[in-house]
């Protein structure tokens, strides 16, 4: 059975300048059933801090480095310190080492604001088994259109409300899930208020319009995709053309493939749209999933 591992960072940040070397570990492992966080940790009581999830395929952690900016990324729009890219890294991979090679795990950073007043961050990083997606990527998932109340805009007109960071309040997209549900399907996509297409709550929309994989421009307000990033640059090997574009659910529609894609998941076929039922391309999915699991970075 497969144990999973809980490491707490002892200085997430990344250092000062001209700062000296720290003479502690990097981090501490602890029991997983111990507590970690303060009650009054700013992740918990506020959702003040960011995360990121990372596929582990027998022991490579999959996309590392895309992860790694994109955490930082997310950092920087919710003004907390920089990571210390060096001292995640070195954690991350020390969990992948202190267990058992499993064909499928996933490794989560999480970094908070750390106690109100404090000043001092905090950062651990869970590594545990992945579940078993082989139905959502060999058969498909049934997907809702949910208006995610804002316009297209939203970036660039109210930058506050964080759109694009990967935050750890997720209440709203546990909702949208709990919604899917209650209408029969599996997953959301979000779409504008204006009426184009976004994301999912935790997976970015890629279609296959004719001989081209496109997917919702960033500038859109919504997070940057890392493993649609690397199905671009599988496609792009095999010949495709690759695009951002502005899209709608017709274009969802009419498209001859579409996926929600996403770390842990991969790529899973959408079958149904709205209770409308749509082919998948089998094939091509097997590949793109094959394709994602061969990864050395």
């Amino acid at each position: 059975m497969f144990e999973p591992a809980l490491l707490v960072l002892h200085s997430p940040a990344k250092p000062a300048a001209g700062a000296a070397d720290p003479v502690e570990p990097v981090f501490t492992q602890h029991d997983t059933a111990a507590p970690v966080a303060n009650a009054l940790d700013l992740g918990i009581t506020r959702g003040d801090g960011i995360f990121e999830t990372i596929t582990v395929i027998n022991g490579m952690p999959q996309a590392l480095d895309a992860h790694l900016k994109r955490f930082a990324r997310s950092a920087r729009m919710l003004e907390l310190p920089e990571p210390d890219a060096a001292a995640w890294k070195h954690t991350l991979l020390a969990a992948i080492d202190s267990r058992e090679l499993v064909p499928e795990a996933f490794v989560k950073l999480l970094y908070s604001r750390g106690v109100e007043g404090s000043g001092q961050p905090t950062g651990w990083v869970w590594l545990a088994e992945s579940g078993d997606f082989t139905k959502a990527r060999t058969e498909g998932i049934r997907v809702v259109l949910l208006d995610r109340g804002y316009a297209s805009t939203v970036e660039q007109t109210s930058p506050w409300l964080l759109q694009g960071a990967k935050t750890l309040s997720y209440a709203v997209n546990r909702a949208a899930l709990r919604e899917a549900e209650r209408r029969g399907a599996d997953d959301v996509i979000f779409v504008s208020s204006d009426g184009y297409l976004l994301e999912g709550p935790t997976s970015t929309v890629v279609l296959k319009l004719d001989d081209r994989f496109v997917t919702p421009r960033t500038t859109l307000g919504i997070l940057p995709g890392t493993t649609q990033e690397s199905i671009f640059e599988i496609a792009r090997v095999n010949g495709f053309e690759t695009a951002y574009e502005v899209l709608t659910p017709a274009d969802l529609r009419r498209a001859d493939a579409a996926w929600l894609v996403s770390s842990v998941r991969n790529a899973a076929p959408v079958n149904a749209v709205d209770g409308a039922p749509r082919a998948i391309d089998a094939e091509l999915t097997e590949a793109i999933n094959a394709g994602l699991a061969s990864r050395t970075v």
